[in-house]
């Protein structure tokens, strides 16, 4: 398995799974980028947001992945994701986005929410 990696205020990286699952989903949506965020929520504090866009705000990061997927991370999540790893994982018949963030440190019983130090 490869891992991009990319500086955006620290390493932030996407295995090959997770890049071709974005390129799947925006084609299938017939949008050109994903932009991810963090948003309170839950009994844990934050949740990720990942949605399917054409553009990012004008203060986002940007990256373009090798596969031609535009990633755009939102200014107020970078703190949040330094060092973080974007994997798709297999759980039963269920394929699963996981955010391997070195920065949590508790996370809700769900997985729904998470908080950091």
């Amino acid at each position: 398995m490869t891992v991009e990696t990319f500086e955006i205020e620290g390493p932030l990286r996407f295995t090959e799974a997770a890049s071709e699952h974005f390129r799947s989903s925006l084609t299938s949506a017939g949008k050109t980028a994903v932009r991810i965020s963090v948003q309170e929520s839950g009994c844990t504090g934050f949740k990720y947001v990942m949605e399917e866009v054409d553009s990012g705000e004008s203060d986002d990061a940007h990256v373009a992945l090798d596969n031609g997927v535009q990633v755009f991370v939102a200014a107020d999540a970078l703190e949040f994701l330094r060092g973080t790893e974007i994997d798709l994982s297999r759980e039963g018949i269920n394929k699963v986005l996981k955010f391997n963030n070195p920065n949590v440190v508790a996370e809700c019983g769900c997985g729904e929410s998470f908080s950091v130090a």
